[in-house]
């Protein structure tokens, strides 16, 4: 059986896409291990058919947190046998390059987003530089890897000439049971910098429907502020984060879904979110930014309503729009249901399937 290890920053409890595809690939005969991070507040893992191993880190953000980490995950990696180390975006992939160096085995990057490209890194000239002398340093070293989205492939190809798959972040299919609507509006994912907020809680002031917040992230202390000041206690509600399994019962309960982001950089621009699809599986229309990847879907599925902007107005007038047009609604609502049969991870898994049977080939 051969074996695979992947390495996240992040909390494994809550990271549905390594989820699917560390359980993807262990139903496959692959011996699987998905390394993460630990903190004070960490919950109990939840159980998975892969394994899971978490470093305990003494410092929980910034540059101190990143190289501890990447000294432990680094010293760790050594410790143990695989035939493939696969990184998970950028800040675990100089450790996983070292170690396959010296160990003579394989090496995959799944780049995520287009990591030096978000607004909290760009916006910060010193981080910037640091993280951007890493990708330079890193991905050419990495000839196989794949990517959430045509666009990052291409770029990743115009910038270092090396060749990655498109795996797209869609959900496991499920068919819907009669559930028991409730009439809130539900952002799910990052409560992070550049992800909209400082103009979807004002535009909830205008807006008849409660909106809840389902994550955590960098810009989460901000967000309460701006709901304390604009007095949407009662209005906008942050529910943290839950298990994979309870979102997706909050996320069908809903009576529609948010997905915005700022034009801030190229993560951004060219991002294909989870939740784009999330909100599809669970047949409830979306708000959703007409940046490039979702338009090209969109044209194609239309189960989303396209807005040009995150402007206050924009959000204000396309909520109350789904709101009040009944026909409009329920023809996205059915586009959602037609849609899902063809966007689900039974379908795109094949393609992660072919790309570590092809490397156990070579």
């Amino acid at each position: 059986m051969k074996k695979l290890v992947f390495t996240v920053t992040n909390e494994l409890n809550f990271d549905q896409r390594m989820q699917r595809i560390c359980g993807t690939l262990q139903d496959n005969g692959y011996d699987v291990l998905l390394i993460g991070r630990e903190n004070k507040k960490s919950p109990q893992l939840s159980p998975q058919i892969f394994k899971q191993k978490r470093l305990h880190c003494f410092f929980n953000k910034g540059f101190l947190f990143y190289g501890e980490y990447n000294i432990r995950l680094f010293f760790y990696l050594m410790s143990i046998r695989t035939d493939v180390y696969c990184a998970i975006d950028l800040d675990t992939i100089l450790p996983v390059y070292f170690v396959s160096i010296f160990k003579n085995t394989k090496r995959v990057y799944d780049a995520h987003e287009y990591f030096t490209e978000q607004k909290e890194i760009v916006t910060r000239p010193l981080v910037h530089r640091v993280w951007l002398t890493i990708e330079k340093f890193a991905v050419p070293r990495f000839p196989k890897g794949y990517t959430v989205n045509q666009s990052l492939s291409h770029f990743f190809y115009q910038k270092y000439k090396v060749e990655y798959k498109v795996v797209r972040n869609l959900p496991k299919f499920y068919a819907l049971e009669k559930v028991e609507k409730e009439d809130y509006i539900i952002y799910q994912g990052a409560l992070n910098e550049g992800r909209g907020f400082e103009t979807l809680i004002p535009a909830m002031q205008y807006v008849n429907k409660p909106l809840r917040i389902y994550g955590k992230g960098n810009f989460e202390t901000k967000a309460k502020y701006i709901v304390k000041n604009l007095g949407l206690e009662n209005k906008v509600f942050f529910m943290g984060n839950i298990a994979p399994e309870a979102l997706n019962e909050a996320t069908i309960k809903a009576f529609a879904g948010i997905m915005i982001v700022e034009n801030t950089g190229l993560s951004l621009y060219y991002s294909l979110a989870n939740k784009f699809f999330d909100y599809m599986m669970a047949e409830i229309p979306q708000i959703c930014i007409g940046y490039p990847e979702y338009r090209t879907i969109n044209d194609q599925y239309n189960f989303a309503y396209l807005i040009d902007n995150i402007e206050i107005n924009t959000l204000t007038n396309s909520l109350n729009k789904l709101s009040n047009n009944i026909e409009l609604y329920k023809e996205l609502k059915e586009n959602c249901s037609n849609s899902k049969k063809e966007l689900n991870w039974e379908k795109e898994s094949t393609i992660l399937i072919d790309f570590y049977k092809n490397m156990d080939s070579k």
